[in-house]
């Protein structure tokens, strides 16, 4: 497995695999950087460059997931990420599925129930996917930054978080993974209205790469974030 280092041109990340255009993105790198490598453009803007590549090299190799380079980096960072990717899905990918869903069912001659049935289902996603993302951003995004701040600069923590874990904030959440999986395979199993099949192409290749970046989300912050906080709960505690 050959990763990406701060010496590789950023242009040949790129050419190697464009669905890491929009990963690049969320750390506001934009097209237009030459013959630059990963390790200017990084000093450049000031990026993480470590962090930078652990991220680039998860999402372009699958079984590359380097758990322990991760539980080095402060949950800052991490979190910094993730409210970027909840930015990409909620500007960019869920109105791009929208409205390809619906270019589909204009598609169509006959409203179908098999077609009622997929965009019901899809609706009924879209407002468990918002839902996920308000809630991470209202509550466990900012319990994770007091936390941290606690950790890291000494800042007092009120009763109130001490009373809380971040194992608590995570059982509430629904697994819109698995929903995303079900959407996909609605379509890809019992969709036999007369469509447009390249309309009804574009729509499932978003879903499935739609479907692979949660799934780099969600092992971010189940397999990381949730750790790297309750180990810091738990040093806390035991320094009260």
């Amino acid at each position: 497995m050959k990763l990406f280092t701060s010496e590789d041109k950023l242009s040949r990340v790129v050419t190697d695999n464009y669905h890491l255009l929009p990963v690049i993105n969320r750390f506001g790198i934009r097209l237009g950087f030459g013959d630059a490598t990963i390790g200017e453009i990084c000093a450049e803007r000031d990026i993480h460059v470590p962090f930078f590549l652990v991220i680039i090299n998860a999402f372009h190799h699958p079984d590359y997931f380097p758990k322990s380079e991760f539980l080095k980096f402060s949950p800052r960072l991490i979190v910094d990420y993730l409210r970027h990717t909840h930015q990409y899905y909620l500007s960019g990918v869920v109105p791009k599925m929208e409205k390809q869903l619906e270019n589909l069912v204009e598609s169509s001659q006959t409203n179908t129930e098999d077609l009622k049935l997929i965009i019901l289902f899809f609706r009924k996603y879209k407002s468990e996917l918002l839902y996920h993302v308000k809630d991470e951003e209202d509550s466990v995004f900012p319990y994770v930054l007091r936390i941290t701040a606690a950790y890291e600069d000494g800042v007092p923590l009120s009763e109130e978080d001490w009373g809380k874990s971040i194992e608590t904030y995570e059982k509430e959440h629904s697994d819109v993974d698995e929903k995303m999986t079900d959407l996909k395979n609605l379509v890809i199993k019992f969709l036999k209205a007369d469509y447009n099949d390249n309309l009804c192409n574009d729509f499932l290749i978003t879903l499935f790469r739609f479907e692979r970046d949660l799934i780099d989300h969600s092992r971010i912050e189940d397999k990381i974030l949730v750790p790297m906080i309750t180990r810091i709960e738990n040093i806390l505690k035991n320094d009260q």
